[in-house]
């Protein structure tokens, strides 16, 4: 699932690349993709016509802030990514024009929804799962909206320091895997780096927040504020499906410490890395290392 660093990295380039853009008409064969309004032909109309003002991020979600005060909230979920290209339908199939990897790699073939822009291009959300939602809001309703105000502070932030971070987690109860995971407490993790910010923070992944010591806190912390920064430097991780919105990967897999490396040696110590399921997601681990 695409988590902090892959929505930034997409957000970033999409930024570059559709700013004061229009939309001249949108295609999908997933109506069940667009979530607000439910009907396919309502969204399609209010959002022809509509002029991209702003592309953000929060959480795992993109905001693009169109004319007439309206948002377009996309969510990728576990499969989705942004592409920008150009297509044509052949034998019931979207086909690049553009060579490539957004035309070779086969995890760019899944398209389900299309924009046309105002400038030739398109922008497609690939979707292998079909998982993906989209939602056109009116501004000023999103803002005040509960979901909105249910996700917790952005770690990228500069105003998210040790003692918020301390205030937010220490509000929760459970294990510190499944505190990092919760978008409540802080929003934009996912099972990637949640991994990888305990292996470096040396924390078992079980322990209970309860009863971490304030320099395992810390240590957490300062994890947050390394592999985060340096996962969107490397522009998101694509071991599995994510992909920039030129169709290539990202380059974090070289990086990656602990994530899905069952079996293998930790970098540091040798012992080999372990996994188990935490409230029903996998967590991989140095058994020596973490404490």
């Amino acid at each position: 699932m695409p988590e902090l660093p892959e929505v930034e990295t997409i957000v970033r380039e999409l930024k570059k690349e559709v700013l004061n853009r229009t939309f001249l008409d949108v295609w999908t064969d997933n109506e069940n993709m667009i979530k607000k309004p439910k009907e396919f032909n309502l969204f399609k109309k209010q959002i022809k016509g509509k002029t991209i003002k702003q592309v953000e991020r929060r959480a795992k979600n993109i905001l693009f802030y169109l004319s007439s005060n309206k948002i377009l909230l996309v969510h990728q979920k576990m499969t989705g990514h942004f592409l920008i290209g150009k297509w044509k339908k052949e034998k019931n199939r979207w086909v690049s024009i553009i060579k490539g990897p957004i035309a070779e790699d086969p995890m760019n073939s899944f398209l389900h929804l299309i924009f046309w822009l105002d400038n030739g291009k398109m922008l497609a959300l690939t979707d292998l799962r079909k998982f993906a939602k989209a939602e056109l809001w009116d501004e000023k309703e999103f803002k005040e909206s509960d979901y909105l105000k249910s996700l917790g502070p952005e770690p990228l932030d500069k105003s998210f320091d040790y003692n918020k971070f301390k205030e937010v987690i220490e509000r929760k109860k459970g294990k510190i895997k499944q505190v990092l995971l919760d978008q409540t407490v802080i929003a934009g993790i996912g099972n990637i780096y949640s991994d990888e910010i305990l292996f470096v923070a040396k924390v078992m992944p079980t322990r209970s927040v309860q009863d971490l010591l304030e320099k395992e806190k810390k240590n957490i912390y300062l994890g947050i504020k390394k592999i985060l920064p340096l996962a969107v430097k490397l522009q998101g991780e694509s071991f599995s499906d994510f992909r920039r919105i030129n169709g290539e990967k990202g380059f974090y897999d070289k990086a990656r410490k602990v994530y899905r490396k069952e079996g293998e040696e930790c970098p540091v110590c040798g012992e080999k890395i372990q996994r188990m399921k935490v409230g029903g997601r996998s967590a991989h681990f140095c058994p020596k290392c973490q404490r």
